[in-house]
């Protein structure tokens, strides 16, 4: 079996880069990996992950660029500069995949996704959640007509962050939101498509000082009722209490939480409500332990071979960011 040839631009604090490089680095079956560069000072920024990366290549970003044998590259790179060098290895190109949602400018990414129309390479954005078995599984229900018509989407995924990160959030317009949030924007949108309206609710909590919008909420509105995504950073016990409820004229889904920790991995619980009667308990069952990047990062490497088709168009894509910000009040 062919190999995907791949190296990573960045890492950053506080999102997924080096999971993302654990995953690429142990999936030797479908990836050849040939090095990393740390863009944006990264090295003396974060000392703390250079431990993942020893026993590699350092690269530079141009050395990455211009090695026609490399053929995919993951852009993990801090939120603000994700489109920056997603467009220079676009231009480059490079598959890519890149760390969710995209950089703060919408100009910047309409650009990105132009030329990646021209180049015809493949465009993968790090979702988790897009591949979580019970997520995949639910969408597979909707798209069948097993749920029904679908009248809201309730979609939680708080935690508890310290004041650092929190005070971090002020680098983005809607904050948590923009950060966290979007996973669950991402769900709304592929469930129900585009909202007849918006209503942000982003707020900040107040807590240590801090001024920032860590409390994140938007509601989307639609014909057939109110969905809404909601993400709190101060909410203890917020982890085991992140959220899906889909609620069908058929059938009504709950998966909570969206995925418990376990040992190195992840299992997520379902439930499943099919009758009318008030006390119904629902059919409940459980996930086989999974990595929340294995499935993902090996999804990108079957497209960047062929092997299967991204189910997330350029348009898609394009529409969601778009979407994202509207929510954050942009």
């Amino acid at each position: 079996m062919r190999k995907v040839k791949i190296a990573q631009i960045g890492t950053s604090a506080y999102s997924h880069g080096n999971f993302i490089w654990n995953s690429i680095t142990k999936q030797s079956d479908v990836f050849e990996v040939v090095g990393y560069a740390f863009p944006e000072n990264e090295r003396e920024k974060f000392p703390d992950a250079m431990k993942y990366y020893d026993g590699y290549r350092e690269m530079t970003v141009e050395e990455i660029l211009q090695d026609s044998s490399i053929e995919a590259v993951a852009i993990e790179t801090e939120e603000i500069y994700l489109t920056k060098y997603a467009m220079m290895a676009a231009k480059a190109g490079k598959h890519i995949h890149m760390e969710k949602p995209g950089g703060r400018e919408l100009q910047e990414f309409e650009a990105l996704i132009a030329l990646l129309k021209e180049q015809g390479k493949v465009f993968h954005i790090g979702y988790m959640y897009r591949y979580n078995p019970y997520v995949m599984e639910l969408m597979r229900q909707i798209e069948n007509g097993e749920l029904g018509e679908i009248t809201s989407v309730e979609a939680q995924m708080s935690c508890t962050h310290g004041k650092p990160v929190r005070e971090w959030f002020g680098t983005f317009k809607g904050g948590n939101l923009f950060f966290l949030g979007c996973h669950l924007i991402d769900i709304i949108y592929r469930i129900q498509g585009e909202p007849k309206n918006i209503i942000p609710l982003s707020r900040s909590t107040g807590l240590d000082g801090l001024n920032t919008e860590d409390f994140g909420m938007a509601v989307l509105e639609y014909e057939h009722g109110v969905s809404f995504a909601k993400v709190n950073a101060t909410e203890k016990g917020g982890y085991l209490r992140r959220q899906l409820v889909v609620t069908g004229s058929k059938a009504t889904v709950e998966l909570k939480p969206f995925e418990i920790t376990v040992g190195c991995g992840h299992q997520s619980q379902r439930t499943y409500y099919d009758s009318g009667n008030w006390n119904q308990e629902g059919t409940q069952t459980m996930t086989e332990i999974f990595d929340r990047y294995d499935g993902m990062m090996r999804a990108f490497a079957g497209y960047v071979l062929g092997e299967s088709e991204n189910p997330y168009t350029l348009d898609y894509e394009l529409e969601l960011y778009r979407l994202i910000l509207k929510c954050c009040g942009e």
